[in-house]
C-alpha cells in the first residue's frame, strides 16, 4: 500500500480528468445551466451579507482579567478538551473489544454487524466533537490525517482498504502502523464496516486492527493534554491572550471547515460538486455534523463561558449565538440521515445558518473577547 499510493493518487488525477474530457455537450449544457443558477443564488446571498455587514453593531470588547481568563482556560482544558480525548479513545476501544468478541466466528452479519456500525457511529460522532481542538499533539504531527482522512476528494480510502485487507488478511496493528493514513482510522474503519452486509476474516482483522491502533493514538493525545495542558493553551500567561487566541480560531475553523468541506463543497450549494459528505458511505452525515454542532452548542452555552461575557451570563452576542445554533440543530433534526437526500431548499437553508454562526463568531464574539482572528479561515464570508 505504501509503495502504490502516490501511483494510485496519480492514476485517480488521471481518471477524473478522463471522465470530465468525456462528458457529451448536451451534459456540458445542462451542467452549465445549473451552473449559472448557483451563481445567481449566491450572488443573492452575498448582496444580503453586504447589507447585513453595513448594520453591524457595534463591538465593546469585555474586560477580562488574568484571573477569569486562567479559569475559563483551566476549565477548557480540564472540563471540554482532555473529556472530548477520552470519550474518542474510550469509543474506540469499546468498537475494538467488541470486534474480538464477533469475530471469533467470521464472517459477521445480521445484529452482530449492526452492533459493529453502532459503535463506529459513537466513534465518529465523538472524534467529530473532538476536532474542535484544532491544534496542540492532534494536529503537530498530522495525527489527525491518521485519525480522519477527510475530505477524500479522490476516494482514496475505499480503495486503499480494499487493497489492504486483500494484500494483508492477517493484519496486526504493528504491520497498519506502517501504512499511510489513507487506510487508518475513523473513515477506514466506515469502509470496512459498512461497505458490505458481511465481514469476512480479512475485515476483521482489518477492524480489529484498526481500532487497536487508533485507540493508542488517540490515549497518546488524551495524555499529552494532561501532561501539558498549561503550556497548550498558555494557562500561565494570559497577558498576551494566546490561549484565548488559540481556543476560539480552533472552534471558528471548525465551523468554517464544516461549513465548507462537509456541506458547501460536496452538495455544489456554491460551484460544482467537490468531494463528499462526511460519513458518505454509512449515510449517517446528518450525525457527524450534528455532533459538531452539539459540542459547538456546549462550548458557546456553557455557564464559566457566558459568565465572561456579561453580567449574569447575559449579552446580546451570546443570545444571538444561541438562537442561532438552537434554529439550525432543529433544522437539523427534520433532515434525513443522509443529507445529500434532502431537498435543496433546505440543504441551502442549513448553509446559510451555518454561514450565520460563522459570521458572529467571528465579527461580533471573538472582537468582543479582544480576540484576533487568525489567518486560517476557509469561510470566506
Amino acid at each position: 500500500m505504501k509503495k502504490t499510493h502516490a501511483l494510485a493518487m496519480a492514476i485517480s488525477a488521471l481518471s477524473a480528468g478522463l471522465l470530465v474530457s468525456c462528458v457529451k455537450p448536451n451534459d456540458n449544457q445542462a451542467a452549465d445551466s445549473e451552473q449559472q443558477k448557483v451563481s445567481d443564488n449566491k450572488a443573492e446571498t452575498q448582496k444580503a451579507t453586504a447589507t447585513a455587514d453595513t448594520e453591524a453593531v457595534k463591538i465593546t470588547p469585555v474586560e477580562l482579567s488574568a484571573d477569569t481568563k486562567k479559569t475559563y482556560l483551566t476549565h477548557v482544558a480540564d472540563d471540554i478538551v482532555i473529556p472530548a480525548y477520552a470519550k474518542s479513545a474510550e469509543q474506540s476501544l469499546r468498537l475494538h473489544d467488541l470486534t474480538k468478541t464477533h469475530c471469533g466466528s467470521a464472517p459477521v452479519t445480521g445484529d452482530k454487524l449492526d452492533e459493529l456500525r453502532a459503535a463506529w457511529l459513537e466513534l465518529a460522532k465523538s472524534w467529530s466533537a473532538a476536532e474542535m481542538i484544532n491544534f496542540g499533539p492532534a494536529t503537530k504531527s498530522m495525527s489527525n490525517l491518521y485519525i480522519n482522512y477527510y475530505p477524500d476528494e479522490r476516494g482514496l480510502v475505499h480503495q486503499g482498504v480494499s487493497d489492504l485487507i486483500r494484500a494483508n488478511p492477517n493484519l496486526t496493528p504493528e504491520q497498519l502502523a506502517d501504512e499511510s493514513a489513507v487506510v487508518q482510522g475513523v473513515p477506514g474503519l466506515e469502509e470496512a464496516l459498512f461497505a458490505n452486509d458481511r465481514l469476512d476474516s480479512g475485515e476483521c482483522a482489518y477492524v480489529m486492527s484498526a481500532s487497536s491502533a487508533l485507540n493508542q493514538r488517540l490515549t497518546a493525545i488524551e495524555k499529552n493534554w494532561q501532561e501539558n495542558k498549561t503550556t497548550l493553551l498558555a494557562i500561565d500567561n494570559v497577558d498576551n491572550n494566546q490561549g484565548l487566541n488559540k481556543w476560539f480560531n480552533s472552534l471558528l475553523a471548525m465551523i468554517e471547515t464544516m461549513k465548507s468541506s462537509a456541506i458547501e463543497q460536496p452538495l455544489g450549494l456554491s460551484g460544482k460538486a467537490k468531494g463528499h459528505l462526511p460519513a458518505a458511505t454509512a449515510k449517517q452525515s446528518r450525525e457527524i455534523v450534528s455532533a459538531k454542532l452539539a459540542v459547538l452548542n456546549q462550548v458557546l452555552t456553557d455557564p464559566v463561558f457566558t459568565a465572561m461575557l456579561g453580567t449574569k451570563g447575559e449579552s446580546e452576542v451570546g443570545n444571538k449565538l444561541s438562537t442561532a445554533l438552537a434554529d439550525t440543530t432543529t433544522l437539523l433534526a427534520q433532515l434525513p440521515e443522509d443529507i445529500g437526500t434532502a431537498d435543496k431548499a433546505n440543504q441551502q437553508k442549513l448553509l446559510e445558518d451555518l454561514t450565520t454562526i460563522t459570521r458572529v463568531i467571528k465579527r461580533e464574539l471573538m472582537p468582543t473577547l479582544g480576540v484576533r482572528v487568525g489567518f486560517n479561515s476557509t469561510d470566506g464570508d
